[in-house]
């Protein structure tokens, strides 16, 4: 477990940043306590520093994960996001798209949603523009590119 390097810090900051913007700082300096990012195995983990101090007890071959996973670097360094970044992502998101509970079964099983399908979308949404998708109960499922 070791931190990211500047170059792995850019490109990880650049795609967290098309999902929230400049939130991105909201991340790092939360109210309840420091949190950081740390590179395992290609995988980055988002980990308090005070958990991140007691694992320093655990050699790093032993070691399987620590905190939680917010996506891993692929083999030609590109980001990749992991689902389980999508708890934290979702309230800090700029832009929004809600969809209809009869289209929400047919999206989350890999179908495209139809324009009948959504609920409503965040003001200023440009194309190509990174989401986070809500049930119209405001429970997030996906974040897309």
């Amino acid at each position: 477990m070791r931190p990211l390097t500047e170059e792995e810090t850019r490109v990880m900051f650049e795609k967290i940043a098309k999902y929230i913007g400049e939130n991105l700082q909201l991340l790092v300096d939360r109210p309840d306590g420091t949190y950081c990012f740390r590179l395992h195995n290609d995988r980055v983990y988002y980990v308090s520093e005070k958990i991140l101090k007691l694992a320093a007890n655990i050699s790093g071959d032993k070691l399987v994960s620590l905190g939680t996973c917010f996506g891993k670097f692929t083999k030609t360094h590109k980001f990749r996001l992991h689902i389980t970044a999508l708890d934290y992502l979702a309230p800090y998101a700029k832009y929004k798209v809600w969809i209809k509970p009869g289209a929400e079964q047919s999206f989350l099983y890999g179908n495209h949603v139809l324009k009948s399908g959504l609920g409503r979308i965040t003001e200023n949404t440009s194309q190509y523009q990174g989401v986070v998708v809500y049930s119209m109960a405001d429970i997030p499922l996906v974040h897309i590119v």
